[in-house]
């Protein structure tokens, strides 16, 4: 059996939701988009491939090969945007398996032609290509939320689920619910499963009279509020801690959405916080589709939408009120305290206050994002720590 790489081809428009990790890093259901395609092809991967900026901080978290070959003669490479749903053909020895739009999904080739064609991204002319067209594969940021069902019932049906939960909180349905022996459900706690299974993992504790819509699924330390409402196809990654009402949504993880506000059909990345009452807006009142800018020099772009919130990037926070209008996309580090609604693409580290905005200064912010991971002993990497300031040294002034 060829030994199996995943790589970046970063084809993908994340907007801010890759800058700190590559694209098969993100979570797109209750797992890593990585760890489902392992599932998805019974392989562990072997090695990594990204770009070089994801290199020093992935190598860092790994303890696979990051840009280094295995020792196989054969490798199977695979697309790391390629959600892991779906039937994906395995490619024989000198084939490879390419979409609609050309992009290579999956190749077996040898040493040397792999070598090259990860360096380059072209396919040796030898290869004979094989089309194949509807497997959920992430082209846009909004494409995390377009598979989210999809993926979630994949992680759901593999996930084994404990026949005991009946005993421990009040069920409604007929889906099954899984709760971790680890895990305090207090009393009070509601679970409607007429929609499709809850799975609570490892240490999660879900305060009383939270309400839990399946399908849903909360992830490891993570902590549910007093009289929450988590609504249906919702996946709180590990270690957050969330109250309100939350839709529709996937939480990468080690973020706060603590207190009352709305968030629906959103992309919330790690290390956020959301102040209170911070809600989104996810309509437009003319019910039509919503456009997005993911970057600030970018045009705007159709979503095929009609429901999308904010597209949340990594160490964000927003002061108590806070509007996010419909299709907001809030870059990396970014800081928002206005009475009025942000501007719906904020920039990587901006710093937004009724008198305006200005670049969040780089070593104010490195002070901050070591004391929240101290709170949750955790430590900011050397490795992560570059790459935010490698980041925020390539923006331009914004009047700092």
């Amino acid at each position: 059996m060829a030994e199996l790489i995943i790589f970046d081809d970063t084809r993908g428009r994340m907007g801010p939701l890759d800058d700190l990790r590559p694209v098969f890093a993100l979570r797109t259901g209750g797992m890593l988009t990585y760890e489902r395609i392992e599932r998805a092809l019974g392989q562990f991967v072997s090695g990594w491939w990204v770009d070089s900026k994801h290199l020093a901080t992935w190598s860092a978290s790994s303890s696979r090969p990051v840009n280094e070959l295995p020792t196989g003669d054969h490798l199977l490479i695979v697309n790391g945007r390629w959600s892991g749903c779906g039937h994906l053909p395995a490619p024989q020895k000198g084939h490879a398996v390419v979409c609609e739009q050309g992009d290579v999904l999956a190749v077996c080739l040898e040493r040397k032609e792999a070598a090259a064609f990860l360096g380059s991204g072209q396919l040796p002319e030898s290869i004979q290509q094989d089309v194949v067209s509807g497997l959920p594969i992430y082209r846009d940021a909004w494409d995390l939320l377009n598979w989210l069902s999809e993926c979630l019932a994949d992680d759901l049906e593999a996930e084994p689920f404990s026949p005991n939960a009946a005993d421990r909180a009040e069920c409604a349905g007929e889906h099954p619910v899984s709760i971790d022996d680890t895990s305090v459900v207090f009393p009070g706690v509601v679970f409607d499963t007429h929609a499709g299974p809850i799975f609570i993992g490892p240490d999660v504790t879900i305060r009383p009279n939270a309400v839990l819509v399946g399908p849903c699924w909360i992830s490891r330390g993570s902590v549910i509020s007093e009289g929450a409402v988590i609504r249906g196809n919702t996946v709180i990654g590990p270690n957050c801690r969330i109250g309100g009402e939350v839709g529709a949504s996937l939480f990468q993880g080690w973020s706060n959405k603590v207190h009352d506000g709305y968030l629906g059909d959103s992309v919330v990345g790690s290390w956020v916080n959301l102040g209170a009452d911070t809600v989104t807006s996810n309509l437009l009142n003319t019910y039509g589709e919503i456009a997005v800018r993911l970057e600030p020099d970018s045009s705007r772009r159709r979503t095929g939408r009609m429901f999308l919130g904010s597209l949340i990037g990594d160490h964000v926070k927003t002061a108590i009120g806070t509007r996010l209008m419909t299709g907001t996309v809030i870059g990396t580090g970014a800081m928002i305290a206005t009475t009025a609604p942000p501007p719906t693409t904020v920039e990587r580290f901006a710093w937004h206050t009724d008198d305006g905005q200005r670049r969040y200064r780089i070593d104010k912010f490195i002070d901050m994002a070591r004391t929240v991971s101290k709170r949750r002993e955790m430590v900011l990497d050397e490795q992560t720590e570059a790459l935010l300031r490698t980041i925020h040294s390539n923006l331009p002034s914004l009047g700092d």
